[in-house]
């Protein structure tokens, strides 16, 4: 059933496909017309990114402002503490409080010491008030040789009772490890 298609178009009538005159022209006119349109103006913007920028830098700058500016009180810079007398007092109150510092955070609270350690804490507690108090008395009374002994023997102290509550609540473990042996055998 091939049919061959130059056969088909052999008994078709051929029809006139002449144009008109004024078609071609009208065509160019036409296209013309459509590739060189004017581009419609384009707003300029530039100045709105501009004022936008500018308007979120101030509101930037607003946020990180600090809202509470207090004046420098002359007092607090000029306190007087065991560190800022001399290099070496300094070393020796950063020796003793980092190592009251260690000797707390070793320590382990459980049931058993908890009543050993308030007992331990309230002393530390009391010697703290103390020093704050020593310290007081250097800035009014000045620089002497009685308060700075005072300050060290203070902390001194405190670490001498961290030390032995240490001692005491390994004493306290140990005893309870014991008792708990004795109960299995």
């Amino acid at each position: 059933m091939p049919k061959d298609i130059r056969k088909m178009f052999e008994n078709y009538p051929e029809e006139s496909g002449a144009l008109s005159s004024s078609h071609a022209n009208a065509f160019e006119n036409k296209l013309m017309k459509e590739l060189h349109q004017r581009q419609p103006k384009q707003k300029n913007y530039k100045w709105l990114s501009i004022a936008a920028s500018i308007a979120l830098l101030i509101s930037i700058a607003i946020h990180f402002t600090p809202k509470d500016i207090e004046p420098v009180d002359k007092k607090t810079d000029q306190t007087i503490r065991l560190g800022s007398i001399s290099p070496e007092l300094n070393t020796i109150e950063t020796y003793y409080t980092n190592s009251i510092n260690l000797e707390l955070s070793q320590l382990e609270i459980t049931d058993e010491n908890q009543e050993i350690l308030d007992s331990y804490l309230v002393k530390i507690g009391e010697l703290t008030t103390e020093y704050k108090t020593l310290t007081l008395e250097l800035n009014t009374k000045g620089v002497n040789d009685e308060t700075i002994d005072a300050l060290i023997s203070n902390l001194r102290l405190r670490l001498q009772l961290l030390q032995r509550l240490k001692k005491q609540l390994n004493n306290l473990k140990e005893l309870n490890l014991n008792q708990d042996e004795n109960k299995l055998t």
